[in-house]
């Protein structure tokens, strides 16, 4: 083998710049043409190596010496994968996988060997398999090999531990083999993309945190071997994080996105729009993309501030939906016993990168807070932190273009003020916070053609109501405070209680066929909010303040209508009672009583006329 070997190596290295190298220059109308170059020199070195090698199945470990043996069937298993790897990526799965299945058996009996371990893993298909299968869908066959993979990582590492050969140094001159650092890094990579697709796969298989520990140690790795592209680390950090918000662990979810931000930094200055217009066409391109992923890890920010501010306000709700004071009081005392603890005990645990990479993230961390908030003041901060990211999310998610990204985005920004409302004592100041919702909820209600947009429509039109109803009750509380309410008060609180009605209306009409009938059978995904909105448009109308006693019984009235047609489409339809379990029985309760108070003031009426 000896005369072959000098043209085997040169073969090889001239496949590997075909199929890595010029490909990217390849025509558009022969996309594959560097692919198929490559396949017919690995072809070549197949030969030279031992001819008539595609019938064997056990390779050169059959052959005279042990050592040579191995030798031999390691290089015919690299080439056995190389164009297994080149066959998939020509779109030819079933060949590709009949390559990387015969490279797996030539090493099956030598795989620890430490010249043939790095192939198996990543060569020999084990890896490679686990793709193809994953791809196919087949996603507990892709687990097997990729678990496979892993399990021999480990075995080598706790029995040899000795840095590999890597794959391509067997078609290398001996001048020009790797260093034992240099042949570690590739092997620890091999190894970090094992785990990012086991990471996949496991989220495949919702098996969700297991996923999520899988992709927390790829990310740690990635940073750990300088093996990683920013930003799409920086998005696979942002998007671990809303995993973690999920589990309500706000410490993980801070960390990693504060690692995300730090190292999409890393990714280059990213230029406004007009100055992006200036550059070329696919400098452009890079800069959009930079700014759309700028814009995403934003909205996981906000995603967090939300969230964080959100838990706040269920610990410390009441049952009627108001702060619990003893509750709130209760609560600072503990944290501060508990949160020095719980700092130190948790941090170690998920700590991204090197010492001076994680004091950049640390001082990203300290913008926000990663306790639930308590108070406003605290509330306020997190609420702050938000919108500075909703600004920034705007900034690449404008309503040209990004319509259901921008309007997402105004929904975030309506929550918070929504959450922050919770916070704040003084019902003017809360009643203003909501006047902010409606005014950046209103014109996108009445910009959108519900016939393109008719769920978002729908979610508007329900916010905007709900969004009125609560300014109404702080304006009816504000005004049972005065010894007498004032003409100003009352109109104000009929014009919210109007606003809320027409808002309701407007989303049960978006419900109506084409010739306006309403559904006898609502579908399950409004039974709830059409019957909540019935259900608010009847206590609407019964807080309506007038002096005309005509008026104020055509308002009950209509009252009674509402309630009335709630409590009959529960008895027709029995499983939509789960649904509105607490408003059917005040609902019920209105029913029976309306009618004798309605009574009683049609007798008044009659006795003043």
């Amino acid at each position: 083998m000896a005369d072959s070997w000098q043209p085997a190596c040169d073969a090889y290295r001239r496949a590997i710049a075909a199929s890595e190298v010029e490909s990217k220059s390849d025509p558009e109308n022969e996309p594959y043409r560097s692919k198929y170059r490559a396949r017919e020199l690995l072809r070549e070195v197949r030969a030279l190596l031992a001819p008539g090698a595609e019938e064997e199945s056990g390779g050169g470990s059959q052959a005279a010496g042990e050592d040579e043996g191995r030798l031999l069937a390691a290089r015919l298993a690299v080439i056995e994968f190389r164009l297994g790897v080149n066959h998939t990526e020509t779109e030819e799965m079933s060949a590709g996988e009949e390559h990387l299945v015969k490279a797996v058996r030539l090493l099956e009996r030598c795989r620890m060997a430490h010249d043939c371990v790095s192939i198996y893993v990543q060569g020999a298909g084990e890896n490679n398999l686990g793709i193809l299968w994953a791809d196919r869908g087949e996603i507990i066959i892709a687990q097997t090999y990729l678990e496979s993979a892993e399990s021999l990582y480990c075995q080598y590492m706790k029995k040899i531990g000795k840095p590999p050969t890597d794959p391509d140094e067997h078609f290398t001159l001996e001048e020009q083999t790797l260093t034992e650092q240099e042949r570690a890094k590739r092997f620890e990579r091999v190894y970090t993309h094992t785990l990012y697709y086991l990471a996949q796969v496991y989220k495949h298989l919702k098996q969700d945190e297991k996923a999520a520990q899988y992709c927390h140690t790829t990310l740690q790795r990635q940073l750990e071997y300088d093996s990683y592209n920013p930003v799409e680390w920086a998005i696979n950090a942002a998007t671990l994080s809303q995993y973690y918000l999920g589990k309500q662990c706000y410490m993980e979810a801070r960390h990693c996105l504060a690692a995300s931000t730090v190292i999409f930094s890393k990714a280059g200055q990213i230029l406004s729009p007009e100055a992006a217009k200036e550059t070329d066409e696919s400098e452009q391109e890079r800069l959009d993309h930079l700014r759309q992923k700028k814009a995403e890890i934003a909205r996981c920010w906000v995603k967090y501030c939300l969230n964080l501010l959100a838990d706040a306000r269920k610990k410390l709700e009441d049952n009627i939906g108001e702060l619990d004071v003893d509750l709130q009081e209760e609560l600072k005392a503990e944290r501060k016993k508990q949160e020095d603890e719980k700092e130190k005990g948790r941090k170690k645990a998920v700590l991204f990168g090197s010492s001076d990479l994680y004091d950049s993230i640390l001082a990203v961390e300290e913008k926000v807070h990663c306790s639930l908030p308590l108070d406003f003041k605290e509330a306020r901060e997190v609420f702050l932190v938000g919108q500075n990211y909703i600004n920034e999310a705007k900034e690449y998610f404008q309503l040209d273009g990004h319509v259901t990204d921008h309007i997402e985005v105004i929904q975030d920004h309506s929550a918070l003020f929504k959450v922050l409302a919770f916070f704040e004592e003084d019902y003017e100041r809360r009643c203003k916070m909501h006047k902010r919702r409606v005014d950046m909820l209103e014109p996108l209600c009445k910009e959108l053609n519900p016939q393109y947009y008719l769920l978002i429509c729908r979610q508007l039109q329900f916010e905007l109501a709900d969004t009125y109803y609560e300014m109404m009750d702080l304006k009816v509380a504000i005004g049972n405070k005065l010894d007498e309410m004032d003409s100003h008060t009352i109109k104000k609180i009929n014009s919210l209680a109007q606003a809320a009605i027409k808002f309701y209306e407007m989303f049960l009409d978006s419900l109506r066929s084409p010739d306006k009938k309403f559904p006898e059978k609502l579908e399950e995904d409004v039974v709830r909010p059409a019957l909540v909105a019935k259900f608010h448009i009847a206590r609407l109308y019964g807080k309506l303040i007038t002096a005309d006693g005509k008026k104020q019984l055509e308002n009950m009235q209509i009252s009674l209508n509402c309630y009335a047609f709630l409590v009959n489409y529960c008895a027709d339809h029995e499983e939509a009672i789960k649904s509105v379990e607490t408003e059917l029985e005040l609902t019920k309760e209105m029913v029976a009583l309306l009618p004798a108070r309605m009574e009683r003031l049609r007798i008044q009426l009659s006795s003043f006329s």
